[in-house]
This record gives C-alpha cells, structure tokens and sequence, in this order.
C-alpha cells in the first residue's frame, strides 16, 4: 500500500475525561476506490526536542533531561512518549479516527518534564506507524501491511498542553516524596497547625538560611 498516507491534522484536550487527556485527529488515507472493512493501526509516538529552540529559562529547566547546551548536539534526542494501538472502523478513500492519547502531570516521567520545562511555542512531535489493512471486496478479504515508512509529524501547541494540566491540576505541580519524607512532613504540617502541604513547604523554605549554590 505505498499510496497509504496518514496526518495528523489536530488536537484538543478532552473536557469531561476522568484522566488529563488529549485527543489528536488522525487522517488516514488509502488512495484507492477499494473499501476499507479495517486497519489495525500500532503507532510509536516520539518527541522530537531536537526540531525547536529553547530560551535561556526552558535550557536551564531542560538541564535533568539534555544536561548544558553545549552538548545539545549529542544529548538532544528523541524522547519515547508512548506507544498506541488504533482501530480504524470501515470507510472508503479518506477517514478521520480520534486518537486519544492519556498523560501525566508526574514530573519524574520524562514527557511531562520536558513539557513542563517549555513556556510557549510549539512541541514537536513525530507518529511512526505500523499495523494492517483489511480490503473488502466481492464478498472476499484481502490484507495490506501499513508501509514501514509511514510516520506523521506533528507540532502541538504548548499553550493547548497548558490548558490540560491546568484544568486538572490548576496553579499545581505533581512532586514524588518518599513514604518517610511524606510522614515527616505531614508531621510539620499538623504541629504548626498549617492548612496544605504547600504551606509546609514554603514554612520550611522560608525557615532554611541554606543558599543556592553559585
């Protein structure tokens, strides 16, 4: 099926979804007259860091994951979002199939720190398919793998990202504490009679003479 192409020509977030989500518009078409009964589509979705330019604040936030720009030419590679298994009902020439795509607000997953470290622009993605296509056609079947080199780029807004975390999570950021450290802090938080955890941690900031170092 070399004539099979695939897009990605939207996104938008899902309002009423139980788990931040965001729902991409995949355009598949097949460029012929014959009828699709199916396509069982897999799709390995990357992000492609390497394909915008930071400010000097996103770099110094983008530091964990690439470490200094100076060695951005080594270190800026492609990030593994997730992997997608996609059902594409029956339709003929052109189709348009909702991919819903679930994410995290969990700052030590690398997709929502890289997200996280970006103020605006545009985020660069990259979808590399594979799967099959059922063709029906005189009361018979006939299959077609998706060719090996089909893929769709695609640059989600970071505004549109911000939108989702903050409907979910708004003014808040997800932060992974041990079990002891936890207790310790809840401790704190109930002896001096503070309201929220974020209130224990800026009396703790407030209360340390340690500086950043230089």
């Amino acid at each position: 099926m070399s004539d099979c192409r695939l897009s990605i020509v939207g996104a938008r977030l899902e309002p009423h979804a139980a788990a931040p989500t965001l729902t991409f518009t995949l355009r598949m078409d097949v460029g012929t007259a014959a009828p699709v009964h199916a396509v069982a589509l897999r799709c390995q979705l990357q992000i492609e860091p390497g394909a915008r330019r930071y400010t000097p604040a996103e770099g110094d936030r983008l530091y964990e994951l690439f470490a200094e720009p100076a060695r951005w030419h080594d270190t800026l590679r492609p990030l593994l979002w997730t992997h997608l298994s996609v059902l594409v009902p029956r339709f003929e020439g052109t189709i348009d199939v909702d991919v819903p795509v679930a994410c995290t607000y969990d700052l030590e997953v690398a997709a929502a720190k890289y997200f996280h470290a970006l103020d605006n622009g545009e985020i660069p993605l990259l979808f590399l398919f594979s799967g099959t296509i059922f063709f029906a056609a005189d009361q018979r079947f006939s299959v077609s793998p998706v060719p090996w080199d089909a893929e769709a780029a695609y640059r989600l807004p970071v505004a549109l990202w911000r939108e989702l975390m903050d409907r979910h999570f708004p003014n808040s950021t997800w932060l992974r504490l041990s079990r002891e450290n936890l207790d310790a802090l809840h401790r704190f938080k109930g002896r001096h009679g503070l309201p929220t955890f974020d209130a224990a941690v800026e009396a703790l900031l407030a209360r340390s003479d340690v500086e950043e170092p230089a």
